[in-house]
């Protein structure tokens, strides 16, 4: 993902904005400030680092620098990063994670992941509650898909 398209985010919610509710838009978003519901778009959501997202977001594309409490949906890809700290599930065709990000929840992570849904509870995701690097490799017992 190119973060310095400009034109990728027609849609910014400033650093002193509150948003409750739902938004749906085209292109992509920055998030700057406070933003709780529910967000859906096919484009691309930025949350910075002063920011803080609780909700649950469907997009085509999502990286994270700052705080969010939600499940994260993307048909492409989830770039969590450095700064980043998540809690809750990600489901999505490809993710990254930079070295000194924090998340607590499952992930789903393949090319249908994204169109995966919740099981019955038997089976599961990979929950990891400590920071992670790039390079960490998949736990004992739990298989990396190709």
């Amino acid at each position: 993902m190119h973060d310095n398209a400009n034109n990728d985010y027609t849609t910014i919610l400033g650093a002193d904005a509150v948003f409750k509710g739902e938004l749906t838009f085209e292109k992509g978003m920055r998030l700057h400030g406070r933003f709780e519901g529910k967000i859906t778009t096919a484009g691309r959501v930025h949350v910075a680092k002063e920011a803080k997202l609780q909700a649950d977001v469907e997009a085509g594309a999502i990286i994270v620098e700052g705080e969010v409490r939600g499940n994260l949906t993307a048909a492409e890809r989830i770039e969590i990063k450095q700064t980043a700290r998540c809690e809750g599930d990600l489901k999505a065709a490809k993710l990254t994670v930079e070295e000194g990000a924090v998340f607590t929840g499952h992930i789903t992570v393949g090319p249908e992941a994204a169109n995966h849904k919740p099981s019955t509870g038997i089976g599961g995701g990979l929950s990891v509650p400590r920071p992670l690097g790039q390079t960490s490799p998949a736990p004992a017992g739990v298989k990396q898909r190709n």
